[in-house]
């Protein structure tokens, strides 16, 4: 079954707890917890976990980068989970 890549993107810090800088993280968050997907495993320099979606396997990453880095984290998960990248297809 193929997987999708669900980021939430966020800066790490207490600082950053609860404000615009981390809505990404706040919006995964409810997302795993609507899905009861746990986030507790950590690799990729990400906190993140695994399950299902709407029928659909999927992987919640939250990287631990600031937003500016964030693809440190995000290209090592995509190979790791081998996820092609693919154009979406949404309108709005």
């Amino acid at each position: 079954m193929e997987r999708t890549l669900i980021v939430g993107l966020g800066n790490p810090g207490a600082q950053y707890d609860k404000t615009r800088h981390n809505i990404g993280f706040t919006v995964l968050d409810a997302f795993a917890k609507e899905h009861q997907i746990d986030l507790t495993k950590n690799k990729f320099n990400a906190i993140y976990g695994t399950g299902e979606a709407a029928q659909q396997s999927c992987v919640l990453l939250k990287p631990q980068t600031f937003m500016n880095l964030s693809g440190r984290s995000l290209v090592p998960a995509l190979a790791f989970y081998q996820i092609p990248i693919k154009k979406s297809h949404c309108h709005p």
